[in-house]
C-alpha cells in the first residue's frame, strides 16, 4: 500500500478512501494516515510531496462520494437485495424492519460516530440506506465524521513524519492480537446469526 501511495498520491488517497466508504474496508485509515506522512516531507526519496490541506480535501471529498454511493445502494437495492443474496449474508426482511426503527430512533449518532470506528465505518452508509435514513441528514452527519476523521488522520501521519515506520512496526504485535480477538468475535456473531436466521424464518 505505501508503494501504491508513493506513486499515485493524491489519487491513491482518493481510491483508498472511497472504495472503504462505499463499504469495502481496505484499510483507508492507514493510506489517510500515510498521505499525511507524505505530507510531512520527512520521507526519503518520495517521488511527491503532497499538501496536508489537499491531502485532508482529497480524502474528506473521497469518504463523502463512497458514503454516498454505499448509501445510496443499501437505500434503492436494500429489500430487493435481501430477496435475492439474504440467505448468503444472513439477512431478513424483519432485519430491515429492526433497522428501519433503530435509524428512526439513532440514526444520527450512529451515522455520526460510527465513522471513528474502523472496519465498523465501512458498513455505516449502506447501514443507513438500508435503514431509509434520510438522506439530508445523512449527507449532515457523514460530512462532519469524515472532516473530523480524516483530518485527524492525517494530522495524526504529519506529526509522525519519518517515525511512521518505528510506530507502525511498535504496534504490530498488539494488531495480531487485536485481529485474532475480531476473528472470534465475528465466529460467535456469525454462529448467532445463523440461529436467529433459522427461527425467523422457520
Amino acid at each position: 500500500m505505501e508503494h501504491f501511495l508513493e506513486t499515485w498520491g493524491y489519487l491513491a488517497v482518493f481510491v483508498l478512501s472511497f472504495v472503504s466508504a462505499m463499504g469495502l474496508p481496505v484499510g483507508a485509515e492507514v493510506a489517510i494516515i500515510y498521505g499525511g506522512v507524505l505530507a510531512s516531507g520527512q520521507i526519503p526519496n518520495e517521488p511527491h510531496h503532497l499538501s496536508l490541506v489537499a491531502v485532508i480535501v482529497v480524502a474528506v471529498v473521497a469518504e463523502v462520494a463512497g458514503s454516498l454511493t454505499g448509501y445510496l445502494i443499501g437505500y434503492f437495492g436494500g429489500r430487493a437485495l435481501v430477496d435475492r443474496v439474504g440467505k448468503y449474508v444472513l439477512l431478513t426482511h424483519r432485519d430491515l424492519d429492526r433497522a428501519d426503527a433503530w435509524f428512526a430512533r439513532r440514526g444520527e449518532p450512529f451515522v455520526l460516530f460510527g465513522r471513528f470506528i474502523p472496519l465498523l465505518r465501512s458498513f455505516v452508509s449502506f447501514a443507513a440506506g438500508l435503514g431509509e435514513m434520510a438522506i439530508a441528514k445523512f449527507v449532515i452527519f457523514t460530512v462532519i465524521g469524515c472532516a473530523i476523521w480524516c483530518t485527524a488522520l492525517t494530522s495524526l501521519g504529519y506529526s509522525l513524519g519519518a517515525s511512521y515506520n518505528h510506530v507502525l512496526k511498535a504496534f504490530s504485535d498488539a494488531g495480531y492480537v487485536l485481529a485474532a480477538l475480531a476473528v472470534i468475535a465475528v465466529v460467535v456473531l456469525f454462529v448467532h446469526r445463523v440461529r436467529v436466521v433459522r427461527e425467523e424464518r422457520g
